[in-house]
């Protein structure tokens, strides 16, 4: 008799997920607990264990697909043969030609998509010699175009026949936690009154201190020395001060938190997330670094935790590390703000009647004017400017 593989609970909140990538095919023998298959929630990623030892039978549910917790996705037969040693089959014979959104990887290939598969074909080139752009590795037909070189047929090179290739679509189902940061994002904007106030900052001490402590303290601690934990450290300060930043609103109700659990945007695998820092005002700098360090490795890999996505008080999001110079950051609700930083730049400055190079950055505060007035929030973004212009107000708490 044939065992049902279904998707697992992934918290009380999610109902359902999306169908990822098979990790086997129908045929491929696997062993009990061996991963099969990873899903997607509204929140993270999840791999599938097999419940027994057998050979996957039947698949039952294409990668793109929406499923509900619970259901049933494959079935293993568990009196199929294992192949000698133990170890999976071997894949008969070349890969079929799937149907999007992609192909399943084998033997460490890229994944081709079907219309960047028809291109690669008509000019001549493998997968392995184009720069694969699409998420997940995934080499696009656009990816195709893009690439030239000598093995390749001169005719594509020609207006008529670029214009022929060039215009093609592709549809991909867009993933769980694309949608769910759709619909939080709109719904921010929709249930909240957002304002957004700028300054700028004069990096050159932080820098400085940096430069001075970086050898020592990525010794001493094994990171290194970012100027992310100087901004959570300044952050939960500012909120000290303004703890109408670090609240939130419930029905008629203001929810003061004593606690900082500051979330900090990555970008991730499939897309940007935002893991918790929890009580990051008992952190210390080289904590804080390490914390974002593992966030950062991990949502590469989507395999941040649904739990460490949940909460949170305020937000720290970096565009500036994409080369962002100035921005307007959208609150995470039911929180009341968010930091937004930005690229820093060398510019002229006048200090003290002269001018001088300085290495500038602009900031910007998004929160809930329903909550926050106008004058607390330049007076947070204030504290922000005075902490990281001038350090040692963060350790001596002045």
């Amino acid at each position: 008799m044939a065992v049902e593989l279904k998707v697992p609970s992934m918290g009380e909140s999610i109902k359902e997920v999306q169908i990822g990538e098979w990790l086997k095919k129908e045929g491929d023998w696997v062993n009990k607990d061996e991963n099969v298959l990873i899903v997607e929630s509204e929140k993270s990623n999840a791999e599938i264990p097999a419940p027994s030892a057998g050979i996957l039978s039947k698949i039952l549910s294409k990668p793109g697909e929406m499923v509900l917790v619970d259901a049933v996705v494959a079935q293993i037969d568990p009196n199929g043969k294992a192949p000698a040693g133990g170890s999976p089959k071997p894949p008969p014979g070349p890969a079929p030609v799937v149907t999007p959104p992609a192909a399943p990887k084998k033997d460490g290939a890229p994944i081709v998509m079907p219309a960047a598969a028809r291109e690669l074909s008509d000019r001549g080139l493998t997968a392995g010699q184009v720069t694969a752009t699409g998420p997940g590795g995934r080499v696009l037909v656009g990816d195709v175009i893009q690439h030239t070189t000598p093995a390749a047929p001169t005719t594509a090179l020609q207006p008529l026949a670029a214009a022929g290739g060039a215009r093609q679509e592709e549809a991909v189902p867009m993933s769980m936690m694309r949608r769910t940061i759709a619909k939080r994002l709109v719904e921010a904007q929709s249930n909240a009154a957002l304002l957004t106030t700028f300054n700028e900052i004069d990096m050159t001490n932080v820098m400085a201190l940096r430069s001075e402590f970086k050898d020592g303290f990525l010794t001493k601690h094994g990171v290194k020395l970012g100027f992310m934990s100087f901004f959570v450290k300044a952050a939960v300060e500012a909120l000290k001060l303004i703890p109408a930043v670090n609240a939130e609103i419930r029905g008629n109700e203001i929810i003061y938190h004593n606690y900082y659990d500051i979330g900090v945007a990555v970008g991730g695998g499939k897309g940007l997330v935002v893991p918790i820092i929890r009580n990051a005002e008992t952190l210390g700098f080289a904590e804080v670094e390490k914390t974002i360090e593992n966030f950062g490795k991990r949502a590469k890999d989507n395999l941040i935790k649904p739990e460490e996505l949940q909460g949170g008080t305020f937000t720290i999001s970096n565009g500036g590390i994409y080369g962002s110079l100035l921005s307007t950051p959208i609150v995470n609700p039911p929180q009341s703000g968010i930091l937004g930083l930005h690229a820093i730049q060398d510019r002229p400055m006048a200090i003290n009647g002269q001018v001088v190079i300085r290495s500038m950055m602009y900031v910007a505060l998004t929160y809930d004017h329903r909550l926050v007035d106008g004058r607390e929030g330049v007076t947070f973004l204030k504290r922000i400017k005075e902490c990281m212009e001038n350090p040692s107000r963060i350790l001596l708490e002045v």
